[in-house]
């Protein structure tokens, strides 16, 4: 991409612009998520053909992910993200619209591969952004993207309460959520490729760098899955904990890992990516031996609450990391999101499948052997560190690095 010179108010309001687009992709997640009982019933499926579809977002993501760079390329930067997050948000009201579950598997493919290539082309402009400001934003933008996906689920709980039909509900959803990201897209940065730029590969292996830091990001999603997916369970079948109690588990987990991300930032301002990750994945590693171990209620909710705060803020370094890792930050970026998306996908069914064949407790083991990776790989996250920009006169335009 061109070198462009940028104002810091242009800066500060390109962050909040990104900060929104976030937001508004989140909000999108959490209101499908609440009302997949409602499509489940709509459909007409079993909890077996469920499982299968839901199978289905993430091969849609894995396979359209690595186009957001051409895409990105061919259009410019902010074309292509106003393109892709409408395209997202409108993608939304596809699932309750399916009848059966060919037409809903179809449904949830697209809509997986909407939502991979928005999340490319934003966190290709968050990476652009945090390197011109020279200090970390992708955890708290990750943090206002739990934060859109808690006010989805809100919406979602509230609509599904009131017996809302879910076409309509995602109908009104996905207008005020388009009109709010596209609305944002008008102040992010408008990066153009060089003429002599060549534009990416439709579709190539993620380069070898982006494997390694994937790693990373794949153990800290799995824990993440894992947790989301069965805290509530371990809590009620292992420990015997009540309905309200497990859920709770599952609620807390969420909201620790979204305040972690929005204060993550200073965190990694003040001691860099490396230390940040490594130490988070001590407390990873802490909270799954309390889980392993626990023998109450009140242990394991503690261990998947230092869970969620040990893996907060991997996959936003990863991110940052894979986007100053080489000369094509959206091909990187997009090799991390589809060894990420591919660890959310088969997390869940790991988990419930080493469960079956033993325990609960040795799937957690599991989890909690992955999170010792944290610590033991942080050190290829060294590319996410910034050196601190050049500070300038007031009103002096920042140059932008070249991507």
């Amino acid at each position: 991409m061109s070198e462009v010179a940028c104002a810091p108010s242009d800066l500060r309001r390109a962050r909040y612009a990104v900060a929104a687009v976030f937001t508004a992709h989140g909000a999108v997640a959490g209101s499908f998520a609440t009302r997949v009982p409602w499509v489940q019933d709509h459909a007409s499926v079993s909890a077996g053909q469920l499982g299968l579809a839901l199978a289905f977002p993430a091969l849609g993501a894995s396979v359209a992910m690595p186009v957001a760079g051409r895409i990105s390329h061919r259009f410019g930067a902010r074309n292509a993200l106003r393109g892709l997050i409408a395209l997202w948000t409108l993608a939304l009201v596809l699932p309750s619209l399916a009848p059966n579950l060919l037409t809903l598997c179809l449904a949830l493919f697209v809509f997986g591969a909407t939502a991979g290539m928005a999340d490319v082309a934003m966190n290709a402009l968050g990476v652009e952004v945090e390197n011109r400001l020279g200090r970390s934003i992708m955890s708290g933008l990750h943090g206002m993207w739990s934060a859109g996906a808690l006010i989805g689920s809100a919406g979602g709980t509230l609509a599904a309460h009131l017996g809302t039909d879910a076409r309509l509900h995602h109908l009104l959803a996905a207008a005020v959520l388009t009109v709010v990201g596209v609305a944002a897209c008008a102040w992010v940065l408008d990066l153009q490729p060089a003429e002599d730029e060549e534009p990416p590969p439709r579709f190539a292996l993620p380069p070898r760098s982006a494997l390694l830091i994937g790693a990373v990001g794949f153990c800290a999603v799995f824990a993440e899955g894992a947790s989301l997916d069965w805290s509530a369970v371990y809590l009620r079948d292992r420990l015997d904990s009540s309905a309200g109690l497990a859920a709770a588990c599952t609620t807390g987990f969420t909201l620790t890992m979204a305040i972690a991300r929005i204060v993550g930032d200073k965190v990694v301002d003040r001691f860099g990516s490396v230390r940040t990750v490594r130490t988070s994945g001590v407390l990873a590693v802490l909270g799954g031996l309390l889980i392993v171990v626990a023998d109450r209620p009140a242990t394991a909710m503690g261990g998947f609450a230092l869970m969620g705060l040990g893996i907060a803020v991997v996959v936003p370094l990863c991110f940052a990391a894979a986007g100053r890792s080489g000369p094509n930050p959206s091909q990187a970026i997009a090799g991390v999101a589809t060894i990420t998306y591919t660890s959310g996908l088969i997390a869940p069914s790991a988990i419930g499948g080493l469960a079956q064949a033993t325990s609960l407790t040795v799937s957690f083991g599991l989890v909690t052997l992955l999170a010792c990776g944290l610590v033991a790989f942080a050190g290829v996250l060294r590319s996410g560190d910034r050196d601190r920009p050049r500070v300038s006169r007031p009103g002096e335009a920042v140059p932008g690095p070249r991507t």
